[in-house]
């Protein structure tokens, strides 16, 4: 039997495992130790891993594979949690963070107990034209946005139940070469969002860090909200700043520490 040794964090209900890649054996097929990881009932449970590992030119690399043992290039509110977990055994006050979407800054906001207020770089956006796709359910339109990783942000005037199998469906539409996060959003004011989050690899999800910023920048670009833009989940509030690059402030905060026992 392996033990592998696990941190946890939450940042606004999206949570992650944090693992060092090298106490698990070489050789290991991490997408499928992910899912069992992963898993809310047989595992620990969390929308995805963060592998850590070694990097000569920041404080830590990190490789995101989601709770499916798909991979991503990002999460926002995972790099946030990785930051929390360096500033806990550290002490530093910025980390800077290598992910497949690029080098990301976290500089350290605020700290209360195991509680950490980050601001993250989180890099310039690429927004797309609208359009529409259509479906058995209708021809939502929506917003194409880039935050290292792929979003379609639509807007809404009001949730509405079944909102997951329409999201589940545009997930897996051919127009998404790679897949792609989807975002309901509805406009609260100009500069209030309420979004619901349908992530590649996760399904539903409390909150997003790039699902986030992806909302404000598409309700910005739309003429539908300026800049900064708070945004309202499940799972809490975050605040999106967008000058030529987007800000993304938010909290995590770190839940537990174990053991993994891979049989």
């Amino acid at each position: 039997m392996v033990l592998i040794p696990f941190f946890k964090a939450s940042a606004c209900g999206n949570d992650f495992l944090l693992v060092e890649l090298d106490t698990v054996p070489e050789g290991s097929n991490l997408p499928e130790l992910t899912r069992r990881m992963c898993d809310r009932h047989e595992g620990i449970g969390a929308d995805g891993i963060e592998w850590l590992s070694a990097d000569l030119e920041t404080d830590v690399k990190i490789r995101l594979i989601n709770a499916d043992g798909s991979p991503a290039e990002i999460s926002g509110n995972g790099t946030r949690c990785v930051a929390a977990h360096l500033v806990s055994r550290l002490g530093k006050e910025q980390i800077s963070i290598r992910t497949d979407a690029g080098v990301k800054i976290c500089r350290l906001m605020a700290r209360a107990g195991n509680r950490y207020d980050f601001e993250v770089a989180m890099g310039e956006p690429r927004v797309g034209d609208p359009f529409s796709i259509k479906f058995s359910f209708g021809e939502p339109a929506g917003v194409p946005v880039s935050m290292g990783n792929p979003h379609y942000v639509i807007f809404v005037d009001a949730f509405y139940a079944g909102w997951q199998v329409e999201a589940s469906e545009i997930g897996r539409h051919p127009a998404f070469q790679h897949g792609v996060n989807v975002e309901y959003v509805r406009v609260e004011n100009r500069h209030a969002i309420s979004a619901l989050f349908f992530e590649r690899g996760a399904g539903e999800t409390q909150s997003s860090g790039t699902g986030s910023c992806a909302s404000a920048v598409a309700a910005i670009a739309s003429g539908r909200a300026e800049s900064p833009v708070e945004i309202h989940t499940a799972g809490g509030t975050q605040v999106v700043r967008w000058e030529r690059e987007v800000f993304l402030t938010g909290s995590a905060h770190m839940v537990c520490q174990g053991e993994f026992f891979d049989l």
